[in-house]
């Protein structure tokens, strides 16, 4: 029977990157990158008179409120995409990297792309952004989106694998296109004492059916401890990157975003060469989230982020979504611990009234919750805080969980008891340990999808 592990989510966003935010306690000497995830392009989208002809991605449902950045019933525009990168462009430095955890198609019925439609939309945005960024190296994920069918990536070579490492070959090394190809996953020594790890969650991700009866698919589980281990013996860090997070959906209780037995396994690793592994970041769920894993004895070991998408799409009967966002961390150069994140972030329906682009910051981590860093530690204080009265803290939260999208949005009742501040430390249910939705913690981790 496994031991139950206990894994603490919050749920959070950042601030705005540049030299540093106005007012912030900036940190001169941290290390910076950027995270960019879940872009979704739609080329179908247009202004259109008829609003259910904007959108593919809206499946039919009427996009009333479309304008020249996109609808919140629609994935990205690519004029969406493109404001993005400009504001965030001037802004990096030439030290920086960018993390890019996944999902360029946009949310479309399977009849509507193949294999070489993914494709041309994965090279549309790999070009995209070597346009902005030609002197920056990018660690790219691969999403549940970018195959298709959508979701059922196999655990051997196949055309889409094969194209992104040709597609990537201008920031990866050849043992890194090597695994890339063969099986969508690769580590690269991103900074001296630094590794990025890609991993391939899709291989384990609940409705992937190719993969569900393999116990380790594309060999990926003995790659990841042999690097992780070769990692250990040459005194490296590892940040780990990858599409879907490890563990349950927020809103779909019992609803697994990693196959529980897979997750199972990851966790385990995770936990044992926690020495080694200096962070998590992810994408897939769309909102902002932040969780820390714990050893056994609820000792916090490492920080997990997830960065909400660059797409303001939601489901016609969602109550809310998120407004785009990008977000850049400052981390430690001496233990590549997360120091800082400084989210920046689109109001859509400001943007679209105004035809015009205004990115801005949305907050910086430290400063919103009142915290020194974003080390395990700080962050289980964190999520304790959540349980405590005044509610100021989870409100706090909770706005930017959506990015922003509602700030009179109020979560009580059943959508509280769905956060971690309440299900982080619920108490357990006799079952195997999992990663809980983004807001649970007996279970494990990850926020929506």
């Amino acid at each position: 029977m496994a031991h139950l592990v206990r894994v603490v989510l919050l749920l959070c966003a950042a601030a705005p990157v540049g030299g540093a935010p106005p007012g912030s306690g900036y940190l001169p000497a941290a290390g910076r990158f950027w995270h960019i995830t879940d872009l979704h392009l739609d080329p179908s989208y247009h202004l259109s008179p008829d609003p259910t002809k904007v959108c593919y991605s809206s499946k039919g449902a009427p996009a009333t409120h479309a304008g020249p950045f996109g609808d919140f019933l629609c994935d990205s525009p690519y004029a969406l995409i493109q404001s993005a990168f400009a504001h965030m462009a001037p802004l990096t430095r030439p030290q920086d990297f960018i993390i890019w955890t996944g999902d360029s198609p946009p949310h479309v019925p399977a009849g509507e792309l193949s294999t070489d439609a993914v494709v041309q939309v994965i090279g549309n945005m790999t070009q995209t952004i070597r346009q902005h960024f030609p002197n920056l190296t990018v660690y790219p994920a691969l999403g549940n989106h970018d195959y298709w069918p959508q979701d059922q990536m196999p655990d051997s070579s196949n055309a889409i694998y094969e194209a992104a490492a040709q597609l990537w070959k201008p920031w990866l090394q050849p043992e890194a296109l090597l695994t890339l190809s063969q099986g969508g996953f690769y580590s690269q020594l991103a900074k001296p004492g630094l590794r990025v790890l890609s991993l391939n969650t899709i291989l384990y991700y609940g409705p992937n059916r190719a993969t569900e009866n393999v116990t380790d698919p594309a060999g990926q589980f003995r790659w990841l401890e042999a690097t992780l281990q070769k990692a250990a013996r040459s005194r490296e860090k590892v940040y780990v990157i990858a599409h879907v997070p490890v563990g349950y959906l927020p809103y779909a209780r019992g609803t697994p975003a990693v196959r529980e037995r897979h997750n199972e396994r990851l966790v385990a690793i995770f936990r044992a060469h926690s020495d080694v592994v200096a962070g998590h970041f992810y994408g897939h769920t769309h909102r902002d989230s932040v969780m820390v894993l714990l050893d056994p004895r609820g000792k916090p070991l490492t920080s997990l982020f997830v960065s909400p998408a660059v797409t303001p799409i939601k489901h016609v009967e969602e109550p809310y979504s998120n407004n785009p966002a990008l977000r850049v961390y400052l981390y430690d150069p001496e233990d590549f611990a997360v120091l800082d994140l400084w989210q920046y972030f689109l109001n859509l329906t400001e943007a679209n009234e105004k035809q015009r682009a205004d990115w801005r910051l949305e907050y910086i981590m430290t400063e919103a919750f009142g915290l020194s860093d974003l080390r395990p530690a700080r962050l289980l204080q964190l999520g304790l805080s959540f349980l405590l009265p005044p509610a100021d803290a989870f409100r706090r939260y909770f706005a930017h969980f959506m990015v922003s999208y509602d700030s009179g949005a109020a979560c009580e009742g059943e959508c509280k008891l769905l956060q971690p501040p309440a299900q982080v430390f619920a108490p357990p249910t006799p079952r195997p340990s999992r990663l809980f939705c983004p807001l649970c913690l007996p279970r494990m981790w990850t926020p929506l999808c």
